[in-house]
């Protein structure tokens, strides 16, 4: 016979799979972490839109906790949810007209809130610690009269004392500078751009009863990342199974001349 070269390859393993790469096993399991990731991907969007708003501060009268520009999240509440400490957004034609307004609630309706004792602002004489305010910062406020809250309202001021337009500029206003609670449309959650996360917990208030408690934000956002983790996982499962069995295939061998 002619001194023809040919080639052969390795014969297969009895019961090896002809099917996709990664078997059929392999390619559902990545479709479900599709679907799966996709749901928990779009429904902790939907939650999130549902539950939230985003606002621009304009102003710095929130710093050091929200500087002017800063963008917010503030879960959407009724008023009767509203607790001291709270950082809420508000309209009130009386202040700001066709524009909502960020502020710390102080004093609720039936406190009696001054200023100061011992640079601390008290509500119903007890000296609150306001860990949130700029260091060596005074809660102290000029010409700040004692005031009793009125039922169904809000007594609120800004972080940064000496600027902020707050319930102090308002105080001969017919309420007193207070502001109804059904004013309130949404209560701050987090600060989003720059992103400095969930402002400090008001705890110097906790002596005069419970705080608010904190919003899904977190489940919403752990949603958001592990769906968007199965998606990109389920999706790329595929190309790399693909990858690996061309690595694996085993390569033509020279085979003797016949």
């Amino acid at each position: 016979m002619g001194g023809e070269s040919t080639t052969r390859t390795a014969p297969r393993e009895s019961g090896a799979s002809s099917g996709p790469a990664g078997g059929r096993t392999g390619q559902r399991l990545s479709g479900l972490a599709v679907a799966l990731g996709l749901l928990l991907f779009l429904g902790g969007f939907a939650w999130g839109a549902v539950l939230y708003r985003p606002y621009t501060v304009p102003t710095s009268s929130m710093a050091p906790t929200i500087g002017a520009g800063d963008r917010v999240l503030a879960q959407r509440v009724d008023g009767g949810e509203v607790r001291r400490g709270d950082v809420v957004v508000f309209t009130d034609k009386t202040w700001v007209s066709n524009a909502p307004v960020v502020k710390r609630v102080v004093a609720v309706g039936g406190d009696t809130v001054a200023c100061c004792t011992d640079g601390k602002l008290t509500v119903n004489g007890k000296q609150i610690d306001e860990p949130y305010l700029a260091k060596d910062s005074l809660a102290e406020i000029q010409n700040f009269p004692t005031v009793t809250v009125p039922k169904g309202r809000l007594f609120l001021l800004g972080d940064e004392r000496s600027g902020s337009l707050d319930s102090t500029a308002h105080l001969t206003d017919a309420a007193s500078g207070t502001v109804a609670r059904s004013a309130v449309s949404a209560r701050v959650d987090a600060v989003v751009w720059p992103m400095n996360g969930m402002p400090e917990r008001p705890t110097g208030f906790e002596q005069l009863g419970s705080l608010s408690s904190p919003g899904p934000l977190r489940t919403v956002v752990a949603l958001i990342v592990v769906g968007g983790v199965l998606v990109l996982g389920g999706g790329a499962y595929g190309p790399i199974a693909n990858r690996l069995g061309k690595r694996a295939r085993p390569r033509p061998e020279p085979a003797g001349a016949r």
